[in-house]
């Protein structure tokens, strides 16, 4: 079937144009963030009653989304994420060119048009971390997939272009991450273009988006002249050899760069030392921090929402992406890290803090439909308990009661099947006819998460 960008659109808005199992003076009342709110909570942590193993296994899992405005290079960023990670074994470009065209755009229309119109999901490992992705549109005709996956998201990268710097729809995608306080590093692509500014972009980030940023990285050379980046936290320069820029290299920094690089890493101490008070403290005494200490002070202050890292480099010329995955293992969160809450419909908005323990009872969040050759497919969020294909579970305003069918993991718009999806991850299932924004609980509780905002149509 052939669809235009309109019809697309209208598409994607009437699967979440639903009414959702929020009830509704919760809805009235605008709870729609993951960390809304700071009353009583039942639980007492996160990882209360899990095993070591699981604990593990979660502190070993990033869900992180691809953010941008649109023609920023987040689909080619992806695409290069899932080639050096193992996932995939060429580079396709955007639009198709050599008839393949990249992995995350399984639509026809995107690529023809070259541009992302549904998000799509995918998993990967980079080192011994798991990264479940999600690559989001970057036109605001699409913003609601974008929406629904910040919701469900733990952390995210922002995509910005060297040239464009902060556009019009980069102040959408940062108001959709405060309202589900998510955490954030950016990300400068493009640098090889010309007229490439990566530290006026970060000085438009300061002051359009108002959030502390600063580099940790430093370009060497721009424009046709790129060639690696400089991390100034372990000051060290980074080289991207082979075709396809595969081979990291470490080196050292290039003789009329280490002046700048020091005068940044003092940069980053500094703006980092105003948000974190252990490293305030090393500041204050002119104490120099060691690479550990610096980091751990960025992760603070990164996952409590006032800072925000920023790398560089160029996704199209394979620069600078392995050490951005290795920062969003640094420095983003994991499962365990961040507070979710549940509502109790029958105790007048008492919330419940959600623990990450696959043994406590079931709570999964619908974030998204799509229609399928074998039906309805509704990608789901766990964040507490176990999804087990053949187990009973309730959904629903009316707390219908299904047997869960067959369960997947998406890779774009390949399946893989499973059997379960413990707490932290997530998925997706056929054949269930529900809502977007409906929880799935087992007969032991009667919690539901919290829905997602839904802007008004454009």
């Amino acid at each position: 079937m052939v669809m235009n960008v309109r019809q697309a659109c209208g598409r994607i808005m009437s699967m979440v144009a639903r009414p959702s199992n929020l009830h509704p003076k919760f809805a009235a009342a605008g709870h729609v963030g993951t960390k809304a709110w700071t009353t009583r909570q039942l639980a007492t942590s996160t990882t209360e009653g899990l095993s070591q193993q699981s604990l593990e296994k979660l502190r070993k899992m990033r869900n992180i989304g691809i953010s941008a405005h649109i023609d920023s290079g987040k689909t080619t960023l992806t695409e290069r994420i899932l080639f050096y990670t193992g996932r995939i074994r060429a580079i396709h470009e955007v639009r198709g060119k050599d008839g393949v065209g990249a992995k995350m755009d399984s639509m026809e229309l995107e690529r023809e048009k070259g541009i992302t119109i549904q998000s799509a999901a995918t998993f990967t490992q980079w080192k011994d971390i798991a990264v479940n992705i999600i690559d989001t549109p970057g036109h605001v005709d699409f913003t609601i997939e974008v929406e629904r996956a910040l919701r469900v998201l733990d952390g995210a990268v922002l995509v910005l272009c060297s040239v464009g710097g902060v556009q019009s729809q980069t102040l959408t995608v940062d108001r959709q991450m405060r309202r589900y306080n998510v955490p954030r590093i950016g990300f400068i692509n493009k640098c090889d273009r010309s007229g490439a500014d990566p530290l006026g972009v970060i000085e438009q980030i300061k002051d359009k988006l108002r959030i502390p940023a600063c580099a940790v990285q430093l370009p060497i050379g721009l424009e046709d002249k790129l060639e690696g980046v400089v991390d100034v936290v372990s000051m060290q320069a980074i080289y991207f050899d082979g075709d396809s820029g595969e081979n990291v290299r470490f080196a050292d920094i290039p003789a009329d760069m280490v002046e700048e690089a020091q005068a940044k890493r003092h940069e980053l101490l500094e703006t980092v030392a105003d948000v974190d008070d252990d490293l305030a403290e090393k500041f204050l005494e002119e104490e120099d921090a060691t690479a550990e200490e610096l980091k751990d002070a960025i992760k603070r202050a990164t996952q409590s929402l006032q800072f925000m890292p920023v790398f560089m480099g160029s996704a199209y010329k394979n620069k600078g992406v392995q050490a951005m995955l290795d920062g969003v293992v640094d420095y983003l969160p994991d499962p365990t890290q961040v507070e979710n809450f549940a509502l109790n419909p029958n105790n007048e908005e008492e919330t419940t803090l959600v623990s990450c323990n696959p043994d406590s009872p079931l709570l999964a969040l619908a974030f998204k439909l799509e229609e399928g050759r074998f039906g309805q497919l509704t990608y789901v969020r766990v964040y507490q308990g176990t999804l087990r294909k053949g187990d009973n579970v309730f959904f629903g305003a009316q707390r219908k009661k299904i047997k869960v069918p067959r369960l997947v993991r998406m890779h774009s718009d390949e399946m893989e099947d499973v059997s379960e999806l413990p707490a932290g991850e997530l998925g997706a299932m056929f054949g269930v006819d529900c809502y977007s924004g409906d929880t799935f609980s087992d007969a032991s509780t009667n919690l539901i998460m919290s829905s997602m905002h839904v802007p008004e149509p454009v």
